[in-house]
Order: C-alpha cells, then sequence, then structure tokens
C-alpha cells in the first residue's frame, strides 16, 4: 500500500472522531472512551492499593463513580466538590449501590477538614483546572495524616489527546480553553513542592483517540504503563506525607 494511502485511511480514523463533547452518561459515551476511563481507574485503584477501612477524601468527585468503587472495597469515603448537582448525582449513584459516602460542597482551594483527617487524598483530573495548585496541594497535603499518601490522576501533555483537546480549546470550547496540561516531571515538582516524597509516577492511555486503535492497544496499557510515562494520555503521582 502506497504512503499516500496509508495516510488517507489514517485521516479518515482520525476524521471519525466527534468533536462534540460527550456527556456525563455513560451510555452516550463512544467505545474508546469508555476504554480510556476504564484504564484511569485501574491505574488509580491500583495506586491506591488496599482500601478496606481506610479514610480516603476524593477531591472533586463529580459524580463520585470513584468514590463509590472505593466504598465498595471497604473505605470509608469523603467527596467534596463545587458543583452541587455533581454532588447530587453522585448521592443517587451510591443510594443505588448500597454505600455510604460523605458527599459535601467545598473548595480544593480551602477544605473544610482538620489537619490529619485522611489516610489517602485523591484528586484525579482536577488540578488541570485549578488556578492556584500551590494552595490546592498545600491543603490536600495539610488534611493528610502523617505517613498518608496523595494520589494526584492529571492529563498527560505531550500525547494526542492532550492536541485534539488543544484544539477543541481553540475552537471555542471553554472547558479546554482553560485545562493545564502536564508532563511527568511537571508533576513530580507539584508533588515533591507540597513537602511530600513522590514514591510513584505511572501513565495510563498510551493509544490515540480512536476506536480502532483503541481496540488494538489497550490491552498493552499496563505493561507500558509499568516501565515509561512518555506518551500516556493520563499520569498518575503518587506522594507520601513525612510520618
Amino acid at each position: 500500500m502506497s504512503l499516500q494511502r496509508r495516510c488517507g485511511r489514517f485521516w479518515k480514523i482520525i476524521s471519525a472522531i466527534p468533536r462534540a463533547a460527550i456527556g456525563p452518561r455513560r451510555a452516550r459515551r463512544p467505545h474508546w472512551r469508555r476504554r480510556a476511563a476504564r484504564s484511569r481507574t485501574w491505574l488509580i485503584l491500583e495506586l491506591v492499593g488496599p482500601s478496606a477501612r481506610l479514610h480516603i477524601l476524593d477531591v472533586g468527585c463529580g459524580e463520585a463513580a470513584l468514590a463509590v468503587t472505593l466504598a465498595q472495597r471497604g473505605a470509608l469515603v469523603t467527596g467534596v466538590d463545587v458543583d452541587p448537582g455533581m454532588l447530587a448525582a453522585g448521592r443517587a449513584r451510591a443510594e443505588a449501590a448500597g454505600v455510604a459516602l460523605e458527599l459535601m460542597t467545598g473548595d480544593v482551594r480551602a477544605l473544610p477538614f482538620a489537619d490529619g483527617s485522611f489516610d489517602i487524598v485523591l484528586a484525579v483530573t482536577v488540578l488541570c483546572f485549578v488556578d492556584d495548585t500551590a494552595r490546592a496541594l498545600g491543603e490536600m497535603a495539610r488534611v493528610l495524616r502523617p505517613g498518608g499518601r496523595l494520589v494526584i490522576g492529571e492529563l498527560g501533555r505531550w500525547n494526542l489527546w492532550a492536541a485534539r483537546r488543544r484544539i477543541s480549546g481553540w475552537l471555542g470550547s471553554r472547558t479546554w480553553q482553560s485545562a493545564t496540561f502536564r508532563s511527568a516531571r511537571a508533576l513530580k515538582r507539584l508533588v515533591t513542592d507540597a513537602g511530600l516524597a513522590v514514591t510513584a509516577v505511572r501513565g495510563a492511555v498510551y493509544y490515540p483517540p480512536s476506536a480502532p486503535m483503541a481496540v488494538l492497544m489497550a490491552h498493552c496499557d499496563p505493561w507500558i504503563g509499568k516501565r515509561t510515562t512518555a506518551g500516556a494520555a493520563f499520569l498518575v503521582a503518587v506522594g507520601k506525607k513525612p510520618a
């Protein structure tokens, strides 16, 4: 097959990617988005590890999908979010799943908790939309108990997903106009600047945003993620608070 024909086929795949923002309902997500969401969740859960009876704070919990999963694993989960509508959806999700969550309105830059309240603090795709990241990280570190862990999941900077999101921002998407994409090095620096020791940095979603590539490559994600963060659309850093 000629190079021109190969490029033509690739362009057809890329052109088929929907431009419109996908709503929060899972059923509306394209197949490749669902695979990416699973890859992100699996990585977060792996790095959280056994969570039974641990006090976990999910910052920017949204509709509480991750919080419910952790509660089902025996964790004592508190979620905060600035959007009351998201919290209402999270309460409905928790009720349907038969788990208990404490969900409340809160700002990551001024968390309504005492020092040392939690064993683990999670923040998944939160800092990319926060203008004062140093203050937010200081608050998350503050509410960690000594020896506790901060698990941050952020959107990677150097990948086709980020390129697609930047283009959406240029075309008028308010969500992606305000987003910040970070490298693994930048994410590590944020954690260390908050006074925490970095214990792990991992990546996920190494395939481009297209259904054929998701089918072909998604199963390789765990293997690649243990070896490099280069090209990952999603990055996770773990920081430990000094005992």
